[in-house]
């Protein structure tokens, strides 16, 4: 690798100075040299109750600048094993969701064909749809692990086939993921019939509910998580609605009775050594985050994904037992 990208030393320059891409990394379009790249996707037509996640990117960005390189729950010094860029965002239509798709998947295979593992952060959970496509067309059908207080497998919502609902049975019907190799985690809350919890199992994913996780360890988790998607490529969605209000009221469709921000990094840090391929943190909502607390939380959970990617950098990750557990 002839050229190495990484943060600005906080130490020398304070973190509140310069212009405010991801954990001050340098903002280069490039595909070449680099490991990973954080990609801002501004776009939040597919929502269907609170809107604006369409400035998540940037929220995320600017509380990104609390992040440091080293990261001792995984003993990993980022940028000693990657080189990682803030490529930006990329463009979008706004108010027209199919012409955004085609721009999201044909920008994203630019870094995909160079291998390089991206680290997307919405806008609205419709944006995994397009994703997942250019994901597919690099890799066949990948092994998804969502972390979710929904599980996004409506057919259709306002009689529409793409929305932020809907993103996960599409996924499905395109061959997009096997759903026979993928888990959804942290279902929970009021809904609007027993179908919505039968139809992603019923499109073949593993549904590891709030009610369920809430009475396992982290890696317990772990240990199904691993036993589910095997070697295969993995992509991994974090709806930060995975994460009880209190700790992340900057969302547009909350659900009460969800996870601490400690209790997520758990178990995002569960997924060492899987096969990661990329991954999204979507519906921060800005507007509703006067603390910046949601912006916070998001940010570190990006940064926890950028960690894993580094410790399969640097090998060695010890594979957890084969799980007793089933759900």
């Amino acid at each position: 690798m002839s050229k190495k990208y990484s943060p600005v030393n906080s130490q020398e320059s304070p973190r509140f100075s310069g212009i405010k891409t991801f954990m001050r990394l340098p903002h280069v379009k490039t595909e070449e040299n680099i490991d990973f790249a954080v990609v801002g996707v501004p776009f939040d037509t597919g929502g269907s109750f609170a809107v604006g996640t369409r400035f998540g990117p940037e929220a995320v960005r600017s509380m990104s600048s609390l992040l440091r390189p080293y990261n001792p729950s995984l003993s990993v010094d980022i940028f000693e094993h990657c080189s990682g860029v803030d490529y930006g965002d990329l463009v979008v239509n706004p108010g027209y969701i199919e012409d955004s798709y085609k721009l999201i998947e044909e920008q994203l295979n630019l870094l995909l064909k160079n291998d390089v593992v991206p680290i997307m952060i919405g806008g609205d959970h419709s944006i995994s749809l397009p994703i997942l496509r250019a994901m597919a067309d690099r890799y066949g059908p990948v092994s998804l692990v969502h972390f979710d207080s929904h599980s996004d497998t409506w057919d259709s919502y306002f009689g529409r086939k793409y929305t932020h609902g809907t993103v996960f049975r599409r996924a499905v019907e395109e061959n997009l993921v096997n759903s026979e190799k993928s888990i959804q985690i942290g279902m929970r809350g009021s809904l609007y019939n027993p179908d919505d919890i039968s139809d992603a199992e019923n499109l073949g994913y593993q549904v590891i509910p709030t009610t369920s996780l809430k009475k396992i360890t982290a890696d317990q988790l772990g240990e199904i998580i691993h036993e589910r998607v095997g070697n295969n490529p993995v992509y991994v969605s974090f709806d930060i609605d995975f994460l009880d209000p209190a700790y992340a009221p900057g969302t547009g469709t909350p659900e009460i009775g969800g996870f601490t921000t400690f209790e997520a990094q758990e178990f995002v840090r569960q997924l060492n050594g899987l096969n990661l391929i990329g991954f999204d943190c979507v519906e921060v909502l800005p507007d509703r985050d006067i603390t910046r607390v949601t912006s916070i939380a998001a940010a570190n959970i990006c940064y926890e994904f950028i960690s894993l990617v580094a410790s399969n950098k640097r090998g060695n990750i010890p594979v957890p037992n084969k799980s007793n557990y089933t759900f």
